[in-house]
Formats: C-alpha cells, structure tokens, sequence
C-alpha cells in the first residue's frame, strides 16, 4: 500500500515549480510542501523543473542550492524555461522526462 505522504509528494512534486514575485518557489502550495517533505528526501536523487517569466533564474539556483545543503542528489541538470516553452523547450522537457525513465 502506498504511503499517503510520500504520494502526495510524488504527485505535488511532479508539477514542479514556477518562480512567483522575487525569484522565490510558488509560495502558497509548493514551498510550504517542498519544506515539510525537505527533511525526509535526505539522501534521495531528486529532479528539478520549474519555470519562470522574469529575471535569469536565480529561483533555481537557490532551490538547488538549498536541495544539495540538505543532503539531497540532482538526477540531472535542473530544467529552467522561461514562460512557456516553445518548440525547442519543449525537446528539452521531452529529454528531460527520457532521461528520468532511463
């Protein structure tokens, strides 16, 4: 039986994140989940998506710096688009999923 804790991460996890006012992860729903589940990923590999429609990013480099401090694995290089991906986003998220299912 799956634990109801852990598949609400996977499901709330698997939307990734989108970047809101200053470069911070969505603060309603995704930072307050992301810092109640943080603890337990301790030594999980994890992957890291999100999107943003200013600035250079910056959001994900700090999530990656805070997932690494807290003793998490990057899977593969963070996917950062920028608003909605166009055609060349979406090949990079398509390579990205592939690259997750081996």
């Amino acid at each position: 039986m799956k634990s109801d804790f852990f598949w609400d991460i996977r499901r709330k996890m698997s939307r990734g994140s989108w970047s809101r006012a200053a470069e911070t992860l969505e603060e309603a729903e995704f930072e307050p989940m992301f810092a109640d589940c943080e603890a337990a990923l301790n030594g999980k590999t994890v992957a890291l998506f999100g999107s943003y429609g200013w600035g250079d990013g910056e959001w994900m480099r700090s999530w990656e710096d805070r997932c690494k401090a807290a003793g998490m694995q990057l899977a593969e290089d963070s996917l950062i688009i920028n608003d909605m991906p166009d055609d060349d986003g979406l090949a990079k998220c398509k390579a990205f999923g592939a690259a997750l299912a081996g």
